[in-house]
């Protein structure tokens, strides 16, 4: 079924990729407010130097999204919003680009942008005033704003159709840690943000897989940095992957809940709470201010869904050993094997799973997971399980 898959790719082509551009980090973001005046919401951006931000708006939800030179961020996070603006998130979206995420309480659009020179106490600003709007102009000003948009894409790899080229017949891992950028997951009880924990807990899977020898391991991500859904499992596909591991921490309202679960796909939910994550996780473009119009499948065809049917079935397989193995070691939660429709999962002939480490709402499990102790066993039950995996496709002739 893969050799059918590969002569559909050889025919169907997939999608190009192109290095982004990347700027120096010659730009620092030092302060931010928000003020009202009337019904005009005014965003003050304190900067080290002069920039032309490109600015655009999208639709459902209403925001405002604005993009700087890759920069770095000195600001107090916590800044609380006013007037039109609900919320707000930032950070490094693509290499040479920083984005900041406005989130609006209801349609308004950019009544004015400029910048100041530097006077008194105040160095060089970024000042964006709002204004409110009906949602027919709304819409229309998305329209009107989409050539401030960057084209953003991930730096070249190797092209799916040439042949795989292994070190020493190693088997390829690719390992994503979840979110990232200005999409940071859920806030939990210890105070330390999901981009950052997964993080630590995908390098120590790394270090561990590396440590064999038998694998060669690569990330999605080494740095808080943000890739949408769908390019996560291209990359995957791009290196060519035997396994790819995407890993999250989950965030419920009951405080009591805890415990790792191994999710792979499904079109149907294997229950309520697994379709809750899933609704989730889908919405990581939406909270990275991805234009979500744009968004398109590398190719569609019966054959490629055939395909993927194979490749579900090596997931689930690899899912139950890893809940095997990580029950060893770690807090489990009850009915720790799941199913969902994840995004990060659908590469249709790499074997994929959603690891969630535990629960960043139950402080206890927070700090299992966000400790060096807690890190070890995790990647250590992947390691296991990994070994477990692709000894029985050995044995399988695969």
């Amino acid at each position: 079924m893969l050799r059918l898959f590969n002569l559909i790719l050889l025919i169907v082509g997939t999608f190009m990729c192109a290095a982004a551009p990347s700027a120096a980090k010659d730009v620092q973001i030092d302060g931010l407010r928000f003020g009202v005046n009337g019904e005009t919401t005014r965003f003050v951006l304190d900067i080290s130097n002069e920039t032309e931000p490109g600015i655009f708006l999208l639709a459902d939800p209403y925001r405002v999204v604005i993009d700087l030179p890759e920069a770095n961020w000195h600001a107090n996070s916590a800044v609380q919003t006013t007037g039109l603006v609900e919320g707000y998130r930032h950070g490094l979206f693509a290499p040479g680009v920083y984005r900041i995420v406005l989130d609006l309480k209801e349609a308004a659009t950019v009544k004015t942008a400029f910048s100041l020179p530097p006077r008194g106490q105040y160095g060089h600003r970024f000042v964006l005033d709002l204004e409110p709007a009906t949602r027919s102009n709304f819409l229309a000003a998305v329209q009107s704003s989409k050539n401030e948009r960057p084209v953003v894409t991930s730096a070249s790899v190797p092209d799916v159709t040439a042949p795989r080229k292994r070190i020493a017949g190693k088997r390829i891992v690719v390992i994503d840690p979840g979110h990232g950028g200005p999409d940071p997951g859920n806030l939990g009880a210890i105070g330390v943000y999901e981009k950052v924990v997964v993080l630590e807990i995908a390098r120590a899977i790394r270090d561990e897989l590396n440590r064999t020898g038998r694998y060669e391991v690569h990330m999605t991500r080494d740095r808080d940095i943000f890739h949408p859904v769908r390019e996560r499992f291209r990359i995957a596909r791009r290196h060519r992957a035997d396994l790819f591991i995407s890993v999250h921490a989950d965030s419920i309202a009951n405080s009591k809940v805890s415990g790792a679960s191994v999710y792979n796909l499904s079109e149907t939910a294997s229950d309520k709470e697994a379709g809750r994550l899933a609704a989730r996780e889908n919405k990581s473009d939406v909270i990275a201010g991805v234009n979500l119009d744009e968004a398109d499948d590398d190719v569609s065809s019966i054959l490629i869904d055939l395909a993927q049917r194979e490749t579900m079935n090596f997931s689930a397989q690899y899912a139950n050993i890893l809940v095997q193995e990580l029950a060893r070691d770690v807090p489990m939660l009850g009915r720790s094997h799941r199913f969902a429709n994840l995004g990060v999962l659908k590469a249709p002939d790499v074997p994929s799973i959603l690891l969630e480490a535990g629960y960043l709402t139950n402080k206890t499990n927070a700090r299992f997971i966000n400790s060096d102790s807690g890190r070890k066993k995790i990647a250590q039950a992947v390691r296991r399980a990994t070994d477990r995996y692709f000894q029985q496709m050995v044995a399988l002739g695969r």
